[in-house]
């Protein structure tokens, strides 16, 4: 197992305590409030966070830092460690290729080193999940080939489904289109999204009322189990912009169907500047994503 270590980014959505047990090591993805760039050193905690986005501050997201990719990465590369990073959607941001890119100039200057960078794909805790099954495969001593053969064959099978209150945080960043955005603003109107294969975010209809969406996840979900290749002990991750109470209302369903392994977490500011407040989303393994 020593020879080799998993990192990944700040998107991933992690549980801290997790980070800390594994000893993880984590790229920040950065984001700002006017000219105060948070991420680093200087972080915002998620409800400080939203309750800015809800006072009408409005932020923007940027990309990791090549020069503290190539930080983190050296001295893990002169500790004599090989490196498995799991990254972002390359779909959805430069950070995948900013990552990619250190790595090339990396094992030129560090022959004997290797990096793989896994692309998940998926944001959030859908790449999140992917961080957890990696660790849980180093542990039972798999090599880093193997975990990131794994990963790849399971990627397309890491399901993805969120709704949001305002789909003008999406449309602002470009996420979805203008015309998405306006029926999703449509009274009492919520809009179902996913992650597709290609790693872009695809509006997949609306339902009417928050409680209604909120249950639509859930019943998608069963949809799309296969329970055959992926079983019930497999984790299932909720997450959330600061509405805690409904991502647990979510994970009481889901628990409700016999699904053992649960984890819930904030979506970290620089996915939530995009998703804004009250964005709740359920990952699972299933049938695999279109």
């Amino acid at each position: 197992m020593s020879d080799y270590v998993i990192t990944t980014d700040s998107n991933s959505d992690v549980l801290p305590a997790f980070i800390k047990e594994n000893n993880l090591t984590i790229i920040p993805q950065y984001y700002a409030f006017g000219d105060t760039v948070y991420g680093d050193q200087l972080n915002m905690e998620p409800h400080e966070f939203y309750e800015t986005m809800r006072k009408g501050e409005m932020p923007k997201s940027m990309a990791n830092n090549p020069g503290v990719i190539r930080e983190k990465f050296e001295k893990l590369l002169r500790d004599g460690k090989n490196i498995l990073h799991i990254a972002f959607s390359s779909a959805l941001s430069g950070s995948c290729n900013n990552v990619v890119m250190t790595a090339n100039e990396l094992t030129e200057e560090y022959p004997d080193r290797k990096i793989k960078v896994f692309d998940s794909l998926n944001a959030s805790l859908g790449e999140g999940v992917s961080v957890y099954r990696a660790v849980e495969l180093w542990k039972s001593g798999k090599s880093m080939e193997e975990v990131y053969d794994i990963l790849t064959e399971e990627k397309d099978h890491v399901n993805v489904s969120f709704t949001v209150n305002d789909l003008n945080h999406l449309q602002r960043g470009g996420r979805v289109s203008k015309t998405t955005a306006v029926v999703g603003s449509l009274v009492n109107i919520k809009p179902i999204l996913t992650v597709t294969a290609s790693g872009e975010l695809k509006a997949d209809g609306t339902v009417r009322g928050r409680k209604k969406s909120l249950k639509t996840l859930v019943s998608r979900m069963e949809d799309a189990l296969d329970l055959d290749a992926y079983g019930k002990d497999r984790m299932v991750a909720v997450l959330h912009g600061d509405c805690l109470d409904e991502a647990q209302i979510v994970a009481d369903m889901v628990k409700g169907l016999g699904f053992t392994n649960v984890v819930i977490n904030d979506v970290s500011p620089s996915i939530g500047t995009h998703a804004g407040p009250g964005v709740v989303g359920l990952v699972f393994y299933g049938k695999k994503r279109s």
